[in-house]
């Protein structure tokens, strides 16, 4: 191997290398590949061809003249190049418009070229396909020294790619658990305490409302609003947080009966009594996508309660079957009074919909308020 060119094909291989670990784009990173193979070959083409499940080759990548014709241009699994990429030796040729391995195959793109080498992107299990460089018809053939190069230069940076390939998934699994951790926190943690405070600061408000100026009640109003519109800025967060996962598979599974004790562990703070919670069957694999939707028809429920009803029951029951789960929400109060503003209870049909539940208002001064949301397990797609 000429040491000139051995050295040229080492620092080609270092700076994709670099490129390639540093997390350029994979499509930039292979048009750097198949430039710097054809200018260490002094080819008037280079070309990437990429091995599919069946055997043909696809090409990825493409440098030279009239290279936009040829990305796409598939080759046949018994061609030399489709040979190569099986883990073959590197193959060359003076003219690949006669070679008997080359000829039969020789897509009428190609027909153009004459000397031709091709050599295994890859080595070993990492084969990924061929990297094939040509010249014009007429010019003179590859040296054995610089095949010799090629076949270096092709092996190296084809494992570097897999590598590369390899890092960047595990990578994109470590950042979705870090934004799933940071989306469990602001939904479990934060929003809860954010709820919570809301909560205390209304029932002070209603408590105090003939103590309070005008101007010091509005304020209060103003901060309560303040507080849920942050709330939902930051369930919006966590949706943005939670999607989308590095693979098309389910989200994890959530322990809805957990939630729900927590939900009506902080309404029995605000309301001086415990609420009756009743769990019936299994609460443990909810999908988190579902446990979200009755979470948080649990929680405007709950929060009507406190809000409005002045009620001294309120009944919890969820109940999950192989097809739902069926949220009711039951209180003896003076149920949602006239004129007030119900954009939660607005925010929950519309959930509802989207998931393609059901939901339920009852209410009425003498009989209290029912709440139900009813959300199937596995909705139609």
């Amino acid at each position: 191997m000429e040491p000139m060119l051995a050295a040229h094909a080492l620092s080609a291989a270092t700076e994709i290398t670099t490129a390639a670990l540093s997390g350029d784009e994979p499509d930039a990173v292979l048009a750097s590949v198949v430039r710097k193979a054809a200018e260490l070959a002094k080819a008037d083409l280079g070309l990437v061809m990429v091995r599919s499940d069946d055997g043909t080759l696809s090409v990825e990548a493409a440098y030279g003249s009239a290279t936009d014709k040829l990305r796409g241009v598939a080759l046949s699994a018994e061609s030399a190049a489709g040979q190569v990429a099986r883990g073959g030796e590197t193959v060359a040729t003076d003219d690949v418009t006669t070679d008997p391995r080359t000829a039969p195959y020789l897509p009428e793109e190609l027909r153009e070229y004459g000397p031709f080498a091709a050599a295994p992107f890859g080595t070993g299990g990492r084969v990924l396909g061929a990297l094939a460089v040509y010249r014009r018809r007429g010019a003179e053939g590859f040296s054995q020294a610089t095949v010799e190069v090629l076949t270096a230069f092709a092996a190296q940076v084809g494992v570097v790619l897999a590598l590369a390939e390899g890092a960047n998934a595990r990578h994109r699994v470590t950042l979705y658990e870090e934004r799933e951790r940071i989306a469990r926190e602001l939904h479990d943690v934060i929003v809860q305490r954010l709820y919570a405070a809301g909560m205390q600061l209304d029932r002070v408000r209603r408590r105090m409302r003939k103590r309070f100026a005008g101007a010091d009640a509005s304020r209060l109003g103003e901060a309560i609003d303040q507080l849920d519109q942050t709330i939902e800025e930051i369930r919006g967060t966590v949706r943005s947080l939670r999607n989308p996962a590095p693979e098309p598979e389910a989200k994890p599974a959530t322990d809805l009966a957990q939630s729900a004790r927590d939900e009506v562990r902080i309404a029995e703070e605000l309301l001086g009594y415990p609420p009756t919670l009743e769990l019936s069957g299994d609460f443990s694999d909810i999908p988190a996508e579902r446990a979200d939707h009755i979470r948080a028809a649990l929680r405007e429920a709950l929060s009507n309660v406190v809000r409005h009803s002045g009620a001294s029951e309120t009944r919890v029951t969820l109940h999950r079957d192989a097809k739902e789960v069926r949220l009711r929400v039951r209180d003896n109060g003076a149920g949602v009074p006239q004129g007030v503003e119900t954009r939660g209870l607005r925010h929950l049909a519309e959930r509802a919909k989207s998931a393609e539940g059901h939901f339920h208002l009852n209410s009425s001064p003498s009989l209290g308020t029912l709440v139900a949301f009813d959300l199937p397990l596995h909705p139609e797609k």
